[in-house]
């Protein structure tokens, strides 16, 4: 009878990865794969730091390649990271040594700035006004990307792998080496509380109004978690009583109303969860380029279409639009 189980519960697991549905529709956003990518809030834009040529903007609506973003004249910049503002108007992008914030109307620079510390993550504020970045050399400073130098330091035991900002920039939520995920208040640079995970916490991502945070470690443990208090609500994986689901989760972002958190995984896999009960409502696996680029993908970036979908970029160039 034990072993019967054990193959009826394998058998669920298998049945469970089948049901993954296919992306609506996919198109390519550079001919390879990519260093990083994020979206806007309302999912119409995306910034690509793509292998061969540099950043591209991108309008998904149109489905239209707008800007070509480099952090050097005649030539290609690894972008390895980049961030939105919530309101959309500036984006901030970044290698691992400087940093560049663009207006998103005509696509231009606003300025250019070394950085204080190798860049690992960054977060971007209201009006592009600071970029919250996670830094090699064990802090996450919140840097003001339009005068130049540090307003706050937020000082860790390790490397600081994520970073996230709740709307109004007053709390900011960063994932570290040391296994620990912490939540801030940015005005007296001091933890509110934290939570340890069982390895290295890799992606975080905080609700608009800061009230949500989600903390996910790698091939461990994701959780969502009040921020104030410490309290955890949800447990999205790790804690499964028979065999525990081996998950990377490289992507998170909270809906615009709290009440649903999409996660992308280091597999392809995206996952629709319901914040109020932390049951999964959708699943899905993004496409794969075959012989014309990279065969396996993971989700750099995930979001919410203002018309009511889903958008997930892979690593291997290709935008997924999910229903």
């Amino acid at each position: 009878m034990k072993r019967l189980a054990i193959l009826l519960s394998l058998l669920l697991i298998l049945v469970g990865c089948d049901s993954a549905k296919s992306p609506e529709n996919n198109y390519p956003l550079t001919a390879r794969g990519s260093f990083g990518a994020s979206l806007s809030d309302d999912g119409r834009f995306a910034v690509i730091g793509s292998f061969e040529m540099g950043g591209h903007f991108w309008d998904l609506q149109r489905q239209e390649r707008l800007y070509d973003w480099n952090h050097v004249q005649g030539g290609f910049s690894d972008l390895i990271s980049s961030a939105f503002s919530p309101e959309g108007n500036f984006v901030v992008t970044a290698t691992a040594t400087d940093l560049v914030l663009w207006q998103t109307l005509d696509g231009q620079p606003i300025w250019f700035w070394s950085s204080p510390g190798e860049i690992l993550d960054m977060a971007l504020s209201r009006n592009g006004d600071y970029a919250l970045l996670g830094l090699a050399n064990h802090t996450a400073v919140y840097f003001d990307v339009k005068n130049g130098g540090v307003r706050r330091t937020l000082r860790h035991p390790a490397r600081v792998r994520s970073v996230a900002l709740s709307a109004d920039g007053r709390f900011a939520l960063t994932g570290a080496d040391d296994y620990i995920a912490r939540f801030w208040d940015l005005q007296n640079e001091t933890v509110i509380s934290e939570l340890a995970f069982d390895n290295i916490v890799n992606r975080v991502a905080l609700s608009a109004d800061g009230q949500l945070a989600f903390s996910a470690a790698t091939l461990s443990s994701a959780r969502i978690w009040n921020g104030q208090t410490g309290e955890i609500l949800h447990s999205l994986s790790g804690d499964e009583t028979f065999i525990t689901r081996r998950l990377s989760h490289i992507s998170a972002r909270f809906s615009p109303d709290g009440s649903q958190l999409l996660t992308g995984t280091a597999s392809g896999q995206v996952m629709l969860w319901n914040t109020q009960t932390g049951r999964l409502e959708n699943n899905w696996r993004l496409a794969q380029r075959g012989r014309t680029g990279p065969v396996q993908t993971g989700a750099n970036a995930v979001g919410f279409s203002r018309a009511g979908g889903f958008v997930a970029i892979g690593s291997n160039g290709l935008l997924n639009e999910l229903r």
